[in-house]
C-alpha cells in the first residue's frame, strides 16, 4: 500500500542534508543491527519519521518562538514604563 507524502514537511531539509541523513541511517542499521539497507529504504524510513515527528517538532518550535517573543514584549513594556514622566 502506497502512502501519500506530506507536502507540508517535504522541504524541511535540503537535498544535501537528506543525503547525509540517509547515509547515517544506513550506517546505524549496519552497526546496530548488522543489516545493510539500501538508499531507497533509508529514504523511505527518513520520510516516514519526518512525516510522523515533523509536526511535533514544528509545533514545539512555534511554542519556543512564542515564549521568546512574549518575554521580549514583557521587557519592552518595562522599558516603556521607565520612559514615562512621573
Amino acid at each position: 500500500m502506497r502512502r501519500k507524502k506530506s507536502k507540508k514537511f517535504s522541504g524541511i531539509i535540503t537535498k544535501e542534508e537528506k543525503a547525509i541523513l540517509v547515509k547515517e541511517i544506513q550506517i546505524f542499521f549496519n552497526e546496530e543491527r548488522g543489516e545493510d539497507i539500501g538508499t531507497l529504504a533509508s529514504e523511505v524510513l527518513l520520510d516516514f519519521f519526518i512525516e510522523k515527528i515533523g509536526p511535533t517538532i514544528y509545533n514545539n518550535s512555534l511554542d519556543d518562538a512564542r515564549r521568546w517573543f512574549s518575554e521580549k514584549m514583557d521587557n519592552l513594556d518595562s522599558d516603556f514604563d521607565l520612559l514615562y514622566n512621573k
